[in-house]
């Protein structure tokens, strides 16, 4: 390992590090301002189009017991269908968005950080048009990291299911 890959290496949490030695994930770390680790703040200030961000957001079902949470990675530019898409998905009539305290109990991450790297034993749901992507810029598993991959590196992972239409085009501003 180079003394530039054991740096970029040491900026991830453990847990992501392990996942992407792991499952063999070609991936770039990418150092990350904490102020700028929200997915907007990031693509302004580092210049990176929306459409190249994939947001890893947990959701879950509190309405079911035991209560069921998973990992969605959709695109910047479009929105989570939790609504209908989720809920359809984990069959129950009710899903949210994880709070950040559900979120860091569910994967160890905070919100702005979070990864489906290292999140063993929750489905993880990738939204079909993140693959269409040639890479992508996702959370590093902290707020001072980030990974550019392609897309279909996400593949790797064991837990993964690609969905048409996960995620919908965000509704025109009135």
């Amino acid at each position: 390992m180079s003394n530039h890959d054991a740096v970029t290496s040491a900026m991830l949490m453990p847990s992501v590090r392990d996942a992407l030695a792991t499952h063999g994930i070609i991936h770039e770390v990418l150092p990350c301002a904490d102020e700028f680790s929200d997915t907007a703040a990031f693509c302004a200030h580092y210049n990176v189009s929306l459409d190249q961000a994939a947001n890893t957001i947990v959701v879950t079902s509190r309405k079911v017991e035991p209560a069921v949470q998973a990992i969605c990675v959709v695109l910047g530019t479009t929105r989570l269908d939790v609504n209908r898409k989720v809920r359809e998905l984990f069959g129950v009539k009710r899903a949210s968005f994880a709070d950040a305290e559900l979120t860091v109990a569910a994967t160890g991450m905070v919100i702005g950080g979070v990864t489906p790297f290292g999140t063993d034993g929750m489905p993880i749901y990738v939204d079909s048009a993140v693959l269409a992507q040639d890479s992508v810029i996702m959370g590093g598993g902290n707020r001072t990291s980030k990974l550019r991959l392609d897309p279909n590196e996400l593949i790797k992972l064991p837990a993964v299911e690609i969905v048409d239409g996960l995620a919908k085009s965000p509704r025109p501003q009135d």
